[in-house]
């Protein structure tokens, strides 16, 4: 057990070992029990009232905490809840070498190093951030990232459902969303700076509310909460395309704005009104989304990149800021976000923004705020009290590419290494304890205006993932990390994850010389942290950001 990945918080191997027989019998209560068998399906353990694998349930060791004994008598699994045994299960799977993470295998008794394990996350999120909007991801797709999420403890999956490209939710109180909003008919392929070049292929779909469910139950089942997100009042050229009645020309009784599904990438002025007719609709389709996830604890509202022009020149809306007592478009762009965050909290969940939320004026204070401009703004939203997930440009936008070569596929700028990722810190020693206490965690981010399907997805996922999977369970990566990583490497194999290797892409994952082919230094981390970082000084910092050809 001494390439654990995610690092446990201890571990003592005893030596000697124990073999553990497939299909044999796991005592202890339901829930845990459950929990433990659906980590392992390739053990295929049966409830029993007596057997060599046991369960009990100590609620004092924290939901997801656990202790895992090994001895030459069998397997004991403390768990401090559900959770607890299922990364119980995930830690003793990795302990059973990498056929273990295969769908099937032909043995009959695995050999389990005897030892013990003694764990629990430093950090409570632990996400993946699944942009289907710009390029949509069929629902296996999903269910296939819950599966890999839950191998590396990773608990939460943010979808990131609505975008200027396209709508990826079914609406039976609105159906025009799906119906209009859910597909283009091409998408762009070059980069900012080239001529236009498009693909001239259709492009779209949608999760029904069945499927929704669905999701939701199969994440739930595997330790991951759902976050899905609907970004407003900005990103809005889909909805819009669907109810231009919806805009804010529309709010003056002028002739609607006309919107299409965008087929290119960037920023676009395509804007919300915020008018109390905008918050009902929304509140509506809130109401249908959260009724087909079940219980939500978290759902995320976007606020970034809005364009406030449209809402500055209306006579209408302006007449209704005054009347609010707001001084400017940035103080309506606030009360905006506000007024749904308390539609939400009345539902039982929690709001979360992008940073430009946070910095354009007051939030409820239980609102999460995600904080990609980098650290500097996360500092400044834990010390006024908000609870922050760290999601910075560098390291954590995965749609960055991983070496400055032509031999990569085309991303949005580049670089971002494995070990760039490792040395995250999300709660720096340099903040006080106060901030630090504000770090829920940290997610990595994987915008897919360069990420049409599924392979190209696990090339920029893995095993940058996996290095952020360790710096949020175990709060920082271990030393002998890069060592661990390479041996966790047969497990993603024995998965078939299409990972990037270390030394490079294989053959088939090169950009080669079409409308895939990287251009190296195009855009560069390092640029585009600076630029940030002088953006969120700046006194109007809704007007929009710069994040590379547009995320």
């Amino acid at each position: 057990m001494t390439d654990l990945l995610p690092r446990p918080v201890l571990f003592d191997r005893t030596g000697g070992s124990f073999d553990l027989p497939s299909g044999a019998g796991v005592t202890g209560p339901a829930g845990p029990v459950d929990s433990l068998r659906r980590a392992l399906p390739v053990l295929d353990l049966r409830p029993a009232g007596h057997g060599p694998v046991t369960v009990t349930e100590d609620p004092a060791l924290g939901e997801e905490a656990y202790t895992l004994e090994v001895t030459p008598e069998g397997v004991r699994v403390t768990a401090g809840g559900r959770a607890g045994a299922f990364y119980a299960g995930q830690t003793l799977r990795q302990a059973l070498g990498a056929e273990a993470f295969r769908a099937a295998t032909a043995r009959d008794s695995w050999t389990v190093p005897c030892g013990r394990v003694e764990d629990a996350p430093a950090f409570s999120w632990r996400g993946v951030h699944l942009d289907v909007a710009r390029h949509f991801l069929p629902k296996r797709e999903v269910l296939r990232m819950v599966d890999l999420m839950a191998a590396h403890k990773l608990n939460r999956l943010h979808l990131h459902l609505v975008d200027d490209q396209g709508w990826r939710i079914e609406s039976r109180v609105a159906p025009r969303l799906h119906e209009i909003g859910s597909h283009r008919p091409r998408t762009i392929t070059s980069l900012r700076g080239e001529e236009d070049a498009f693909d001239e292929v259709p492009h779209g779909g949608h999760y029904t509310l069945g499927d929704l469910t669905e999701i939701a139950a199969y994440a739930r089942a595997r330790a991951v909460t759902v976050v899905p997100e609907i970004d407003v009042p900005g990103h809005a050229s889909a909805i819009l395309a669907a109810y231009p009645s919806l805009g804010a020309r529309a709010a003056d009784g002028r002739e609607p704005t006309p919107f299409t599904v965008l087929d290119r990438w960037g920023i676009s002025p395509a804007i919300l009104s915020p008018l109390p007719e905008t918050i009902e609709f929304l509140t509506a389709v809130f109401d249908e989304l959260l009724g087909a996830l079940g219980e939500t604890p978290y759902v995320h509202i976007g606020g970034d990149e809005c364009v406030l022009d449209d809402w500055a020149a209306s006579p209408a809306i302006t007449a209704f800021r005054e009347k609010l007592g707001l001084a400017g478009p940035s103080d309506l762009h606030a009360w905006f976000l506000r007024r749904l965050a308390d539609e939400l909290a009345g539902r039982g969940s929690r709001a979360v923004v992008w940073d430009e939320a946070f910095v354009s004026g007051a939030l409820r204070p239980d609102t999460i705020v995600m904080p990609w401009r980098g650290t500097g703004v996360a500092r400044r939203a834990a010390e006024a009290g908000h609870d922050v997930v760290q999601t910075p440009v560098f390291p954590l936008y995965f749609d960055y590419a991983e070496s400055a070569s032509e031999d990569e596929p085309i991303a949005i700028g580049d670089a971002i290494t494995v070990a760039d990722v490792a040395a995250f810190d999300p709660a720096p020693s340099s903040w006080t304890a106060g901030q630090r206490g504000r770090v829920l965690g940290a997610q990595f981010q994987l915008w897919s205006e360069r990420l049409p399907d599924g392979r190209a997805v696990d090339y920029r996922a893995w095993p940058r993932g996996c290095a952020l999977a360790e710096v949020a369970w175990s709060g920082s990566a271990g030393t002998d990390f890069p060592e661990r990583l390479t041996r966790h490497l047969d497990r993603l194999d024995a998965l078939g994850v299409e990972y990037r290797p270390p030394s490079g892409p294989r053959p088939w994952q090169l950009g080669g010389a079409g409308h895939r082919r990287h251009r190296p230094r195009a855009v560069r981390v390092e640029e585009v942290m600076r630029r940030l970082e002088e953006m969120t000084h700046l006194a109007d910092s809704t007007r929009p950001s710069i994040s590379g050809d547009g995320a």
